[in-house]
């Protein structure tokens, strides 16, 4: 039974506690999905213990881009950049449906977000109200310029569960110093489009979170954005630490001088990872990514989707998470995860999530 607890809780700390957004999140939970919750969890821990992959079960949690495409150039987002090697595209509407048919009855929490600004995609919010319809929980992440009124109403009767929106700011000198070609009175507004439509619609959902990445520029706005937060009406504020690509050096200035906001070290010579990699990954036994065009990748620090574990346009979903690649990538994991890139600047435990 503790296993069995451990998983709504995962979720419910990400969720601040929020007596509301618990309780929505635990009524999607079946008794099959309970079930295969704990046969991932056991498997992870029985794989932990005897340095060998096993997976018993499906995914619990799955990251489905809904395209890679963004009208921001954030300076460490690969999508920003225009960095990736993959192809920029869309998410169709009806590959979306035939591979969540695939996942649904075991899949309890959906990320509609991976690389690239979600309401891009003119279906997304029909992809939402399908896996609504499915009882799994959504989620996603938007620079929210594309939240309009009719677009914030089409949110609200979609069923999304939970919106992250991204304001890492209070003015706009600083707000565009991250968010770069971002107008910060367009988040604002985008925010109060959301919250006016749920009260319009009698709605509860989606439980709405200001996401605050921490950066040297922002740093001192940390009290004024739990005020602006409070004005407008959202649930909650998230400050999160911000990944830095070379953050050896630094080149952007973004790392901030408040230790607990940092990923990052500072020494003599530059900065160091002050997370400690552990040869073990749950991501690894419960959370997949899947591209816009199919691929599945082992997380969502693979942006460039370089680790391709699969392609669900040539085989089945349950084929690929059962395969000899995905297997021998959890046990690389297991045995030496210093080794692989992607896990060399992982924050995996290193958030703070405040409010």
């Amino acid at each position: 039974m503790v296993g069995l607890f451990s998983l709504p809780l995962t979720f419910a700390l990400m969720a601040k506690i929020n007596r509301k957004d618990t309780l929505n999140l635990l009524s999607k939970l079946t008794f099959r999905r309970m079930w295969n919750g704990m046969k991932v969890l056991a498997s992870f821990y029985l794989s932990k213990w005897t340095r060998k992959p096993v997976q018993w079960g499906m995914p619990i949690s799955v990251s489905f881009e809904p395209t890679t495409s963004c009208n921001l150039r954030c300076p460490e987002c690969p999508s920003g950049l225009r960095a990736f090697t993959r192809p920029t595209g869309m998410l169709e509407k009806d590959f979306f449906r035939e591979t969540i048919d695939q996942l649904h009855k075991d899949l309890w929490y959906l990320i509609f977000y991976f690389q690239g600004e979600p309401y891009l995609n003119p279906s997304f919010p029909d992809m939402v109200k399908y896996a609504t319809e499915k009882k799994i929980y959504t989620a996603t992440s938007t620079n929210a310029h594309y939240l309009t009124d009719e677009n914030a109403k089409k949110t609200i009767e979609s069923g999304l569960d939970r919106l992250i929106i991204s304001i890492d700011g209070t003015t706009q000198e600083v707000y565009q110093q991250y968010r770069v070609g971002g107008q910060l009175e367009k988040v604002i507004t985008g925010a109060k489009n959301i919250i006016r439509w749920k009260k319009e619609l009698k709605s509860n959902k989606p439980f709405v979170v200001f996401q605050f990445l921490v950066v040297k520029p922002n740093e001192h706005q940390i009290e004024e954005v739990k005020r602006l937060a409070a004005e407008i009406g959202v649930d909650d504020v998230w400050f999160k630490t911000a990944q830095i690509y070379d953050y050896k050096n630094d080149p952007n200035k973004l790392i901030p001088e408040t230790d607990k906001y940092s990923r990052y070290r500072k020494k003599t010579d530059g900065y160091e990872f002050k997370g400690r990699i552990a040869n073990q990954c749950w991501r690894l036994w419960h959370d997949p990514v899947i591209t816009w065009d199919g691929l599945v990748a082992p997380c969502c620090f693979d942006k460039d989707a370089q680790h391709q574990l699969g392609d669900i346009k040539k085989n089945t979903f349950r084929e690929i998470w059962k395969s000899k690649e995905y297997t021998n990538f959890r046990s690389r994991i297991l045995k030496g995860r210093k080794n692989i890139d992607i896990c060399s600047n992982c924050s995996e435990g290193t958030k703070v999530w405040e409010r």
